[in-house]
């Protein structure tokens, strides 16, 4: 048996029903599950490890509900800086065709050492291509030599440029293959239990690049093995264009006719939900992953993130893929989320605790781990990150340290603890050696923008 004792937080932060925030609080962790939550003074002296966190607030770690990890190797690329969803697609498709196994593997790793790195201990990967070989196995692999937690959806896009879709052919997979697949990751990889670090869902990409037929059988498939479902949905006026002109539907009408609304779903973006769409989710239970940093990069809009929230909505944060946000930071992510509802809402229309119950609870919901984690209480796994408010960054904000996590600078975390396992320490990501890797990676970066495979 393993204990972890976190002590002398400046404040302590339960996400719990109480919203407790507990001053000069901590937790006690055996075997990376929590089984003290409180005033330091009230906690075991001793553990096997024992962090001081005077200077610190401590917080559950947060969960990313939507990424596409492979693409922090085609960051910034020139022809597709300055392009809207489907232009910016269509510029990044016949890159992506030169991706390996090797380089979805080591993307896996960059990316997810920067969530780490920003206090997020729970990730969800969307990767729906799958060229030269390329596996969902390879990320799934990545995952564990980090430590995260990690949710690998089987994407899958089959209706290519000759069927109305927007993908080109040679990217889409018959749909035969991309179910028997699905149901192979399924048996070989998910992990139901309460501190499982893998879990599979299924994930076909978005209407304009799978049939009916598709979603239709993936739900069958994910409820009939008890996983999740997760695709794009009304992302921006153009989504929304072609869901009216092929189906003659609205995206949520499409996503009702199809039983993609339940407890078991969420979409990313719904940017441009209305609000009878925002009725029906609200009505099943269907959740939000929002994507604030690539919704304002691409152009794509405002997502009503407050009027879901009132209406009953779930939501959670993602930071979608790193070629359309180019950043991996779910801290940084977390406060783009609250200032940009308060343009749209106005100065008092989200405020911090709001949105960091979203990247919190909101995300643990939405990938259907509410009660295991994203509040730090007993019996719950002991997940957490902890930021220094006592720096230069944070100078002055004394007044409210929790605050200060969103409304300051968006700093590395101190420490991310993923079940009881301190993989961020004092600022330094452990068990990775970063330098060559990030060698590699910019080698492969490097060779896709000129042309050539990734590896």
């Amino acid at each position: 048996m393993t204990t972890l004792l976190m002590r002398h937080a400046d404040v302590l932060v339960c996400m719990d029903d109480a919203q407790r925030e507990i001053a000069d609080g901590g937790l006690f962790a055996r075997d990376g599950v929590i089984e003290a939550v409180g005033p330091s003074d009230s906690l075991p002296d001793t553990a096997d490890r024992v962090i001081d966190l005077k200077g610190h607030v401590l917080m559950p770690g947060m969960v990313n509900t939507h990424h596409h990890l492979y693409q922090n190797l085609t960051r910034l690329m020139p022809h597709a800086q300055n392009a809207p969803l489907f232009g910016w697609l269509q510029a990044l498709y016949p890159v992506w065709e030169r991706l390996t196994p090797e380089a979805f593997r080591v993307s896996a790793i960059i990316g997810l050492s920067e969530l780490l790195l920003s206090g997020c201990t729970t990730s969800s990967d969307h990767q729906y291509i799958f060229p030269n070989g390329s596996r969902l196995d390879d990320s799934i692999a990545a995952a564990g030599e980090t430590g995260i937690r990690f949710h690998a959806l089987r994407g899958s896009m089959s209706l290519g440029q000759s069927a109305g879709g927007l993908p080109p052919d040679s990217l889409v997979e018959s749909e035969d293959r991309i179910l028997a697949d699905s149901e192979r990751l399924i048996n070989a990889h998910h992990d139901a239990c309460a501190s499982s670090r893998v879990q599979v869902a299924l994930a076909p990409c978005s209407p304009f690049s799978v049939s009916r037929e598709l979603m239709r059988e993936s739900a069958d498939m994910a409820r009939t093995h008890g996983v999740r479902l997760h695709t794009h949905l009304a992302e921006n006026v153009e989504d929304v264009a072609y869901s009216r002109e092929r189906f003659n539907m609205t995206p949520g009408e499409y996503a009702e006719d199809l039983g993609w609304l339940g407890h078991d779903v969420w979409h990313a973006h719904c940017v441009q939900l209305d609000d009878q769409d925002i009725q029906r989710f609200a009505s099943t239970g269907t959740s939000v992953a929002h994507c604030p940093c690539s919704n304002m990069r691409l152009a794509s809009g405002i997502a009503p993130v407050m009027p879901m929230l009132r209406a009953g909505v779930n939501v959670g944060i993602g930071v979608d893929g790193s070629s359309s946000n180019d950043s991996g930071h779910f801290l940084s992510e977390a406060r783009q989320a609250m200032l940009l509802q308060r343009l749209k809402e106005g100065a008092d229309g989200c405020a911090v605790r709001d949105m960091l119950n979203v990247a919190t609870r909101g995300g643990a919901r939405a990938l259907g781990r509410e009660g295991e984690i994203g509040q730090l209480s007993i019996g719950y796994q002991a997940d957490c990150a902890a930021f220094a408010v006592n720096d230069l960054w944070h100078a002055g904000a004394v007044h409210d340290p929790v605050a200060s996590l969103l409304l300051c600078y968006s700093s590395v975390a101190a420490y991310t603890v993923v079940g009881g396992d301190v993989l961020v320490d004092q600022g330094v990501l452990g068990g990775i050696d970063l330098m060559p890797l990030l060698e590699v990676h910019r080698g492969m970066a490097e060779r896709l923008a000129n042309g050539q495979r990734a590896s």
